[in-house]
């Protein structure tokens, strides 16, 4: 067995052979002593074995921790309780820490060391033990657990390379995770930016001007305060017959699932609402159009801002408000978008909400929340401009982001045999 992909100076090595783990490693059945009881690790999909203390803020562990067993670094944990994101359990290798104690539900093994932990976390990671994790489902499996014991687990087989070939893989997929936490440091570092900035260019409460502002409008005078209603009218959407909802179409049905928490259009993809009933022509929207969520379909989402990506493909649906400005306003779509992202006006919105279970507001409600607004349609502009070409640079360094964990999955599904490819 050889993967699809292999490294010039393996093309003529030997395959790779298929080995029981048991001839690899073996059980930890390490107990934990007294001393133990701060180190408690838990297991989690996204972030590995992490401190119990760190990742929930305390200890959860009950007060006897006696059976609990001990591991060390490099040891790995399997968790054979079901995940959406893992049909087979879940296998991580402790790495960040010296040692640790984990709750005996876990099975814990340790490889000889003649093997590279840091391929097999690679090996487990892409999933190519999954068919043999496959072939150990029981009847005793319950409530999302394949009760699995250690030794079952170990009794499986695997595709092992020779230790060079081991390095190597590891070496090079370490190196793509090494690029994608940089690159996920220059998003996180550009959107604590923007929320700093943002800050910074709006007037906080119970101020009359923004702490910072460009140079030819410092001597503009105070910006004003200013009800919604006063410079805008917002207008409710139309409830749509759900009888012509269909998974395509040419209009897009716009619902709360269309907006980001943070503002801004989501596209759904296969999970997008269209409409292919006869279509109210006053509600279908035109590219800059501004819609406001008025009811809280997730956290955060209450007043939420949109502006349409396009014309002549998107329906203004029921608990969407349409924001236009009065005539004679100072008003510029693209700046009152950020003014709805800011902290102050989003906590005013939701202040204004009511429900129990799923909180909505109404465009009369929105329209007594009230915002400080330079009063120059060029000030507007500055800040609109300075702020969409920063969320422009977000968008450009997340997609880099995503495509970097793209082709660390594409990596995977070549470094590593497949079961069913023919030997080489």
């Amino acid at each position: 067995m050889v993967p699809k992909l292999r490294f010039p100076e393996f093309q003529d090595a030997m395959g790779w052979k298929e080995i029981s783990l048991q001839k690899l490693a073996r059980p930890v059945t390490d107990r934990a002593t007294t001393g133990d009881a701060d180190n408690i690790l838990s297991l989690s999909g996204d972030h590995g074995l992490v401190l119990q203390s760190d990742y929930f803020g305390k200890k959860i562990a009950g007060d006897s921790t006696d059976r609990y067993l001990k591991i060390r670094k490099d040891d790995f944990v399997y968790n054979d309780r079901t995940t959406k994101a893992s049909s087979f359990g879940t296998i991580k290798r402790l790495s960040n820490h010296a040692s640790g104690i984990v709750s005996p539900i876990y099975k814990c093994f340790r490889f000889q060391t003649s093997e590279n932990p840091a391929f097999w976390e690679w090996y487990f990671e892409s999933g190519s033990h999954d068919p043999a994790l496959g072939g150990l489902i029981n009847e005793g499996a319950r409530a999302g657990r394949f009760n699995i014991s250690v030794t079952q687990f170990l009794s499986t087989y695997a595709w092992r390379p020779e230790e060079l070939e081991q390095q190597k893989i590891a070496d090079c997929l370490d190196s793509t995770d090494a690029l994608i936490a940089a690159q996920g440091r220059k998003v996180e570092a550009l959107m604590a930016h923007k929320k700093g900035l943002m800050q910074q260019l709006f007037p906080q409460e119970r101020e009359t001007q923004p702490r910072l502002r460009f140079p030819e409008f410092v001597s503009a005078g105070d910006w004003e305060e200013r009800a919604f209603s006063e410079l805008c009218d917002i207008k409710h959407g139309y409830a749509f017959e759900s009888e012509f909802f269909s998974n395509e179409g040419d209009y897009v049905l716009l619902t709360p699932g269309n907006f980001y928490e943070e503002g801004g259009y989501r596209d759904r993809g296969e999970k997008q609402k269209y409409f292919i009933g006869e279509i109210p022509r006053a509600y279908v929207l035109t590219a800059g159009d501004m819609l406001v969520a008025m009811t809280e379909q997730a956290a955060g989402l209450l007043g939420s801002p949109i502006l349409v990506p396009d014309s002549d493909k998107f329906l203004h649906n029921q608990r969407l408000g349409l924001v236009t400005p009065k005539p004679g306003s100072a008003w510029l779509n693209e700046f009152f978008f950020y003014v709805l992202n800011t902290m102050p006006v989003r906590k005013s919105i939701h202040d204004t909400a009511s429900g129990a279970k799923v909180r909505h507001t109404s465009p009369t409600k929105i329209g007594d929340v009230v915002v400080s607004v330079p009063t120059t349609i060029n000030e507007q502009q500055r800040i609109a401009e300075c702020l969409t070409s920063l969320d422009d640079l977000i968008a450009a360094q997340t997609q880099k982001l995503d495509n970097l964990k793209t082709h660390k999955n594409g990596l995977m599904q070549q470094l590593f045999p497949s079961v069913g490819e023919d030997d080489a």
